[in-house]
C-alpha cells in the first residue's frame, strides 16, 4: 500500500478506527495510512481479542481481516452485530483469500457493511473512510 495524498483524504472529522489483521505488516501499514489521514487508529493482531478491543476502544469503524487464526472475521462480525453497543461500528472486511465477486455477498450476510480485497491501492478504502468521516455513521443494526 502506498500513502495517500493527505489533502485528498482529509477527514471531515476524525474517526476512531480499529484495524485487526494477523499480518502485522498489514496492520502497521494500514494504521500509518489512516493516521496520516488524521484518524485515531487502534490495532489488533490477534483475532481472539478483537471483541475486547471493540468494547474497550468503541471504534466508529472496524477494518477486519476475514481469515485470521483463532477466530474469523465472519464470526467477529456476527458477534459485533449481537453486541449491545451504543453505536455499532461500521464493519469493513479486508481479504486476500476471498476474491470472487460472490464473496461480497457472503461478507455482507455475515454482517459486514463493506468489502475490500487486499493487494490493491488503498484509495477506495480511504475514499470510503473519508465519506464516513464527512457524514453520519449508520445507526446500530
Amino acid at each position: 500500500m502506498q500513502a495517500h495524498n493527505k489533502n485528498a483524504s482529509a477527514p471531515g472529522r476524525r474517526l476512531s478506527i480499529l484495524v485487526a489483521d494477523d499480518d502485522v505488516d498489514t496492520v502497521v501499514t494500514l494504521a500509518a495510512i489512516l493516521r496520516d489521514a488524521g484518524h485515531v487508529v487502534h490495532t489488533c493482531a490477534d483475532a481472539r481479542i478483537v471483541i475486547e478491543a471493540i468494547q474497550r476502544y468503541q471504534p466508529e469503524v472496524c477494518i477486519l481481516d476475514i481469515v485470521m487464526p483463532g477466530k474469523t472475521g465472519f464470526s467477529i462480525a456476527r458477534e459485533v452485530n449481537r453486541m449491545n453497543l451504543g453505536k455499532r461500528p461500521v464493519l469493513i472486511a479486508m481479504t486476500g483469500v476471498f476474491t470472487r465477486p460472490s464473496d461480497d455477498i457472503v461478507a455482507k450476510s455475515a454482517g459486514f457493511d463493506h468489502f475490500f480485497r487486499k493487494g490493491g491501492e488503498p484509495s477506495a478504502l480511504l475514499d470510503l473512510i473519508s465519506e464516513l468521516a464527512g457524514g453520519e455513521l449508520p445507526p446500530a443494526a
